[in-house]
């Protein structure tokens, strides 16, 4: 299977509300030699207010905003889709691309009326070479040299890391060089540390991860939280029957017949407590998990020994009463879900029903003048309203005066609101920004930062001119 590394840079850090505004990606072979490389850039969409910290580590420019040469945000994600198709199936590879990149991408295709799961469907699998690295250096220390701040702690960030390593990152914050840095990362990993690179590309596919927690009586977890490392000892309790792409899994480090002895209540109260004896697996999104022997030196120097952690798997692998009780128990202390009251915010709060997905490729193969009629027999109301938005920013023809109006007056007051009342960067939280930034900025660094503080204070003239 082939690799596909990517990265985006984009108008901040919101995965929700931001969005791309520049994509790259490289495809390789298994021995991870390029095969194909691809980039795009849009212009900015015309309800997002753009960060100028963003702006100040990308550097671009009011001018690249709205570079009437570039492509539409639909169009650019319509592009990165077709491509990303054509490269599967895949193993998708990013730095931090699963708490950053992945969302952003899952977000651009929900708001053009796309599947979202591209990545993680289809054949498709993904892992990220920022979890791979902290793994590394966690488990075969010697293999890269990680940089530390000031207070000694360890810097997993890629302009640092790859460098630190020998790449010249030169074009640091462009979405191919950053590629091109992560595709070095990975090999000197692959190089250095070939036992681990395998296991990466083995459990970044979910059935692999799934066949081997089951069937595997003892083994080693390992998760990142803010930059630190945590291990555990754990077996596994069994599928989550809510959740296809969840295993429970045990914490070893607990004796399970001390659980044994409590009462449903008692048990249901005892699982949410740090350290939690029992937590979710995913299947889906690369878990980092070893087999015993080969887990972090620390976690096996002060777990129990190997003896007693199999005959703790054993009782509860024995016992599918008190495996039942565990995952009845972890169940019932979830927090409800509560539908999320914005629109961005509900990407998974269903999966699109069938009638509705067979709509959308439908709008997606039909021209401009006939999409809105497609549209209108859709009955999801999450992409009615992302649809109307579509129609709005990429065919505004076809609406009716009053239709445009609204959609103007709602990007207005969207832009406009208490910075405080909701969840985006508004234009005065922009503002704000961008004098702090200013002040302290010289040179080329000042004059973009006081071209982005113009624009940002003529779009909230413009805005509060509507509004009046």
């Amino acid at each position: 299977m082939s690799f596909v590394f990517y990265d985006t840079e984009t108008t901040g850090t919101n995965t929700t509300f931001d969005q791309i505004l520049q994509f790259g990606a490289i495809r390789t072979d298994d021995q991870l030699r390029e095969l194909e490389r691809f980039e795009i850039r849009c212009r900015v969409l015309p309800d997002v207010a753009v960060s100028p910290g963003a702006m100040r580590v990308t550097g671009v420019t009011v001018e690249q905003l709205t570079d009437p040469s570039l492509v539409s945000h639909f169009e650019m994600v319509r592009a990165i889709r077709e491509k990303l198709e054509a490269w599967s199936p895949a193993v998708f590879i990013g730095h931090n691309s699963l708490g950053f990149d992945e969302r952003l991408l899952r977000q651009a295709f929900y708001k053009t009326l796309y599947a979202p799961y591209l990545t993680n469907t289809n054949g498709n699998c993904r892992t990220d070479c920022l979890r791979m690295a902290q793994t590394v250096a966690l488990c075969v220390p010697n293999a890269l040299a990680i940089p530390t701040n000031g207070r000694g702690r360890q810097i997993f960030k890629l302009d640092q890391l790859a460098p630190a390593n020998g790449f010249a990152h030169e074009h640091a914050h462009d979405a191919l060089g950053d590629v091109e840095a992560t595709i070095y990362l990975c090999s000197l990993m692959a190089d250095r540390a070939p036992l681990l690179w395998e296991n990466f590309k083995r459990f970044a596919q979910k059935q692999a991860v799934m066949d081997y927690v089951l069937g595997e009586e003892v083994f080693a977890l390992t998760d990142f939280y803010y930059a630190r490392p945590y291990s555990w000892m754990v077996t596994a309790v069994g599928p989550n029957p809510e959740n296809r792409a969840e295993v429970l899994i045990f914490d070893l480090s607990r004796d399970p017949q001390d659980l044994m002895r409590l009462t449903d209540d008692e048990l249901a109260s005892t699982l949410p407590v740090s350290p939690k004896p029992v937590r979710g697996l995913r299947t889906n999104a690369a878990p980092i998990i070893h087999a015993y022997d080969e887990a972090p030196s620390r976690l096996r120097e002060t777990a129990p020994d190997l003896t007693t952690l199999r005959h703790r798997a054993s009782v509860i692998r024995a016992d599918a009463g008190f495996r039942e009780r565990l995952t009845a128990a972890y169940l019932a202390g979830r927090e409800e879900y509560e539908e999320p009251l914005y629109v961005e915010e509900q990407i998974y709060s269903r999966f699109i029903d069938n009638s509705d997905q067979a709509l959308l490729d439908r709008f997606h193969a039909a021209k401009w003048s006939e999409r809105p009629s497609v549209l209108a027999r859709i009955s999801d109301d999450r992409l009615c309203i992302l649809g109307d938005r579509l129609v709005y920013f990429e065919a505004p023809q076809l609406m009716s005066d009053s239709a445009r109006h609204d959609h103007e007056v709602d990007i207005a007051r969207r832009l406009t609101s208490s910075e405080d009342a909701v969840p985006w960067l508004t234009l005065s939280g922009a503002i704000t920004e961008a004098t702090d930034l200013v002040l302290n900025a010289t040179g080329e660094e000042a004059s973009l930062l006081q071209a982005h503080l113009d624009r940002l204070r003529q779009q909230a003239d413009q805005a509060s001119a509507l509004l009046a």
